[in-house]
């Protein structure tokens, strides 16, 4: 990351410049403005970052979901899935499947994948790596969509641009949005598809003011401060 930032100073003292920092933007000057500055040699990740009123500490105040993003995240996801019939899930598109090897594969220490689904039934027995898939967020989960008896929906929902969010131990949560290859009006639409569904995941007891700041960037640009007034009244 150290030369990262010293390759990229230049560029990104630039981008600081063509921006006002002290400034609070919509959605869609933000996403104007971030798809003018100067870009990285590769085609950069753009994220919504969002810190929250939630209590992190509060099991009944975690916050997690996931959502389709209108024009997909521009990201190749790798995925793995559990089953008893890796021939259909290798067919309907998943880069691996299978249980018995897999797992053991997995417990092995291999999580070059960026999802894992797996089926009701294989369930129980993908709980033997749970210790590995868990603290990198690849467990599959009912809630996220990734325990699911229709593997190839599951799979396609997945590839067309299903991401998910949790929010972390500092009540911050980042979401996926695009890539800077993308045109404004995706990214805008993409961060406003991304900020409604954290607000519907928003917890009963978080109070009106869930939403304290929205922060929009890509990989290597300064961040952009993004009005949370609207949402927080959705």
């Amino acid at each position: 990351m150290a030369t990262q930032q010293i390759k990229g100073s230049k560029r990104y003292r630039s981008a600081v410049e063509m921006t006002d920092l002290t400034k609070t933007y919509s959605v869609e000057e933000a996403s104007a403005l971030l798809t003018k500055l100067p870009k990285a040699k590769f085609d950069e990740t753009v994220e919504i970052y969002a810190h929250l009123s939630a209590d992190p500490r509060k099991s009944d105040q975690m916050v997690r979901g996931t959502l389709q993003l209108p024009h997909g995240s521009g990201k190749t996801v790798r995925v793995i899935v559990f089953t008893e019939n890796p021939d259909e899930a290798l067919a309907a598109g998943a880069d691996e499947a299978g249980l018995d090897d897999l797992i053991e594969k997995v417990m092995g220490g291999w999580t070059d994948f960026d999802v894992a689904i797996a089926t009701t039934s294989a369930m129980k027995s993908v709980r033997k790596v749970a210790r590995v898939l868990g603290p990198r967020g690849l467990m599959p989960n009912p809630k996220s969509g990734t325990v699911t008896d229709d593997i190839p929906d599951g799979i396609n929902q997945v590839k067309a641009g299903r991401v998910e969010f949790k929010m972390d131990k500092t009540a911050n949560v980042a979401i996926v949005v695009g890539k800077r290859s993308f045109s404004p009006e995706q990214i805008a639409e993409n961060a406003d598809a991304a900020i409604k569904a954290l607000v519907e995941a928003r917890p009963k007891v978080s109070g009106s003011k869930f939403l304290k700041s929205l922060t929009l960037s890509a990989t290597m640009s300064p961040g952009l401060s993004v009005a949370v007034a609207g949402y927080n009244k959705a």
